[in-house]
């Protein structure tokens, strides 16, 4: 178990090692040469920089000000740690399978990794020893509808679909009750992420849950957003705009290990409050993990 977990926290460190050199080169600075209050503000800067977010660096850069005494780096990491243990711990939240079925409604735009996410979770909660069942709603995709049922496939989870271009709304309602039928324990629902308009896209996102909520009162149980770590602040302006439509009761940060940016994750922790469930931080099913804050500021810092 130990060897189990060791080898779990270094594949996290490695997925977050570009965000840990970005900001950690700055931290080491604060000590060497300039001034106190140059190196200070290039540790501000880095943190920007890593898209922790204007407010959340000022906030952490004024606490190391008012103190930090004496030249001793170790005590500047600790309080960098537990300044950004204080932001993630409030969002360490992790997803909680209440009933059965338990409705996921996986949120986000093309391209962040959502139906890999879902084949990825699908796997997980097998694993488990749970029946699973995965819904195509993303009907406007024929590769997303593809790609679902190579992921159902490798997880020996059953798919319900329609046609390429069908009524996603359709989908969701033979979900529905294939998994009362067939006593499933969890169904995960894809979703479109690019309609015409935002207000398509959110509009067809309200009907599909309409659908689920009509068919299972209380569905969706959890409505799961995805969000790519590597667009930066563009990921916190995507959960505003699916919070506001839909209500997002969960996060998944995926893609840490590919950006030195991050830093999002405290952002979005710090201005939105939403849980973060999961995060990737790499391409294998193990690298989609559970959201550990403390296991997170050690890896990162």
């Amino acid at each position: 178990m130990f060897k189990k977990l060791k080898a779990g926290f270094e594949s996290l460190k490695a997925g977050l090692a570009r965000t840990h050199n970005a900001i950690m080169g700055n931290v080491e600075a604060v000590f060497t040469g300039e001034s106190r209050e140059d190196q200070l503000e290039r540790l501000e800067e880095a943190l920007i920089l890593s898209d922790v977010g204007v407010a959340a660096a000022t906030d952490i850069v004024d606490g190391l000000r008012a103190r930090l005494i004496g030249n001793d780096p170790e005590k500047l990491k600790n309080y960098l740690k537990d300044s950004i243990y204080s932001i993630l711990r409030e969002v360490e939240r992790p997803l909680e399978i209440t009933n059965t079925p338990f409705v996921i409604m996986v949120l986000g735009v093309n391209g962040v990794g959502k139906t890999t996410t879902i084949g990825k979770l699908a796997s997980k909660f097998s694993s488990e020893g749970k029946s699973v069942l995965l819904a195509a709603g993303d009907t406007f995709r024929a590769a997303a509808i593809e790609q679902l049922e190579g992921w159902g496939q490798r997880a020996n989870c059953p798919v319900i679909r329609q046609a390429h271009g069908g009524d996603p709304g359709a989908v969701i309602f033979d979900a529905m009750r294939a998994a009362e039928a067939r006593r499933s324990d969890i169904v995960i629902l894809d979703t479109a992420g690019r309609l015409h308009t935002k207000v398509n896209l959110m509009e067809e996102l309200k009907k599909v849950q309409r659908v689920a909520a009509r068919e299972l009162p209380g569905a969706p149980h959890e409505r799961l957003l995805v969000l790519d770590a590597s667009t930066g602040q563009n990921a916190v302006n995507q959960a505003r705009l699916f919070n506001e439509a839909v209500g997002v009761t969960g996060i998944v940060l995926t893609k840490l290990d590919g950006t030195a940016k991050g830093g999002i994750i405290i952002a979005i922790a710090r201005e939105l409050k939403i849980p973060i469930r999961f995060i990737g931080v790499g391409e294998t099913i193990d690298d989609l993990k559970v959201f550990d804050a403390k296991d997170f500021v050690d890896a990162l810092i």
